[in-house]
């Protein structure tokens, strides 16, 4: 239909002419309401914003010759992060002749996971970088 002719009925009604798809051929124009709609587009947004989980990384930072009962401290603290629904990266940082011991790192890194057993996942494995070790768990999400 010819746009002049869309415009009058448009008009008569007391609607808006709205280009659909501008780049068709020929344009494809849709006659409605158009602040009702973009009321209802605005109220779509906020609802799907509302639904969205944000997670927020929280950072456990350790040392390789940690005591026993400090350690308990940061892994309740990283179970209280993981409840909250936080993410949590776990760093362990070297220091001086500590850089000869990678292997007690992994060893504390095993301790500290076995620990979380059940409540979390590696979302992303310790990996080696310059003087520390990182380590990236994510709460587990229940269904």
């Amino acid at each position: 239909m010819p746009i002049a002719q869309a415009r009058k009925i448009a008009q008569e009604k007391q609607l808006d002419l709205v280009k659909i798809s501008p780049d068709a051929k020929p344009p494809v124009c849709k006659i409605i309401n158009y602040s009702k709609y973009r009321y209802e587009q605005i109220k779509r947004e906020k609802e799907a914003r509302k639904r969205q989980k944000v997670f927020v990384v929280k950072e456990i930072r350790i040392s390789l010759n940690i005591d026993t009962h400090d350690l308990e401290v940061k892994i309740k603290k990283a179970i209280q992060f993981l409840n909250e629904g936080n993410k949590v990266k776990l760093s362990i940082k070297f220091r001086g002749r500590e850089m000869g011991h990678k292997e007690s790192a992994n060893a504390l890194i095993r301790e500290f996971i076995d620990k979380l057993n059940g409540i979390c996942l590696i979302e992303k494995p310790a990996t080696f970088e310059n003087r520390s070790v990182f380590l990236i768990l994510a709460p587990i999400t229940k269904k």
